[in-house]
């Protein structure tokens, strides 16, 4: 009996921690490592770029960047847990230094290094996000979202197949049109 009461109790305060995420910004959802290889693909991801990856839960855009990209990355993430584990995989990677996940809110981070920042947000989200990129982020950088455009922004590139969106800040050129890819 004590067992079930164990199980009933973890069981309700998973609930809640997800409930919980999502006044966050976003419930916590996986990104598969095909994904998030095309996502960064598709943003252009350079070696000695920055990305940054807002809502980055267990890390796994951060570790990719550095890993298979050669990028500086660095996650933020409100969740206590989520940054625990995603620097902890960081550390036995053996990605310290080139790799980090800070808690932080992301409406606050200072994106003024960011070459590139990833999204796996909620279309609401973005529009709060968006004078938040549109303030920090320098002329250049790119913006590349999962599942959801920023609102009002044309994309450079829209992969329809994996719903990834990637955007350059300052390119306002009404003459740049947007390149589906397959």
């Amino acid at each position: 009996m004590i067992g079930l009461h164990i199980v009933l109790g973890v069981a309700v305060l998973a609930l809640i921690w997800t409930y919980l995420s999502t006044l966050w910004g976003a419930p916590w959802a996986r990104t598969s490592l095909s994904r998030v290889d095309r996502m960064l693909r598709l943003a252009g991801v350079q070696q000695g770029e920055t990305v940054v990856d807002l809502g980055a839960g267990d890390g796994r855009i951060v570790i990719r960047a550095a890993r298979r990209f050669g990028a500086r990355a660095i996650g933020v993430e409100v969740d206590p847990l989520r940054c625990l584990i995603a620097n902890v995989a960081i550390r036995v990677l053996g990605l310290r230094g080139r790799a980090r996940v800070v808690r932080g809110n992301m409406f606050a981070y200072d994106l003024g290094e960011a070459d590139v920042v990833t999204l796996y947000l909620l279309q609401g989200t973005n529009r709060q996000l968006k004078p938040h990129l549109a303030a920090g982020l320098r002329p250049g950088a790119r913006v590349v979202s999962h599942a959801f455009p920023v609102e009002g922004w044309t994309p450079l590139a829209v992969d329809r197949e994996q719903r990834l969106y990637v955007h350059e800040v300052g390119s306002a050129d009404p003459s740049t049109s947007t390149r589906f890819v397959s």
